[in-house]
């Protein structure tokens, strides 16, 4: 595995630690790499009124699109279960609406077992601004 990936993988394991899960106290941690090489680390953040939660992945991607990336590379998951972490639906449609269809996604396991897919294997007939 490159160097580079071992990192990413790294840092969206340390992300975990920073997730604010008091109510499932199921940890997520991502890291978005954009095409210049620029990282964000997203954690899943949860509220009291559960429909306010906001995934790790999303975490990861709204900081960087709100600091102007547009360009990205690679998206890194990470949970603590014991196959590699799935992303949920909300998190899949936008991955869809900012990411290549091709873009790898790797998904982390507990001991880091991994899966590596594509953003159109998450979301396939995938629903874009192409279709309004």
């Amino acid at each position: 595995m490159a160097k580079a990936k071992k990192e990413w993988i790294l840092r969206a394991q340390k992300a975990l630690e920073k997730a604010y899960v008091p109510y499932s106290h199921f940890p997520v941690g991502a890291c978005l790499i954009t095409k210049q090489g620029q990282t964000y680390q997203g954690i899943n953040i949860e509220n009291a009124s559960f429909g306010l939660s906001n995934c790790a992945e999303r975490t990861a991607i709204f900081k960087a699109v709100s600091e102007g990336e547009r360009d990205f590379k690679h998206l890194v998951i990470a949970g603590n279960t014991l196959q590699p972490i799935s992303p949920c639906g909300a998190c899949r449609q936008v991955m869809a609406e900012f990411f290549s269809q091709d873009m790898p996604v790797t998904l982390v396991g507990k001991n880091g077992v991994l899966k590596e897919m594509t953003v159109e294997q998450l979301l396939p007939y995938s629903f874009t601004g192409q279709d309004l």
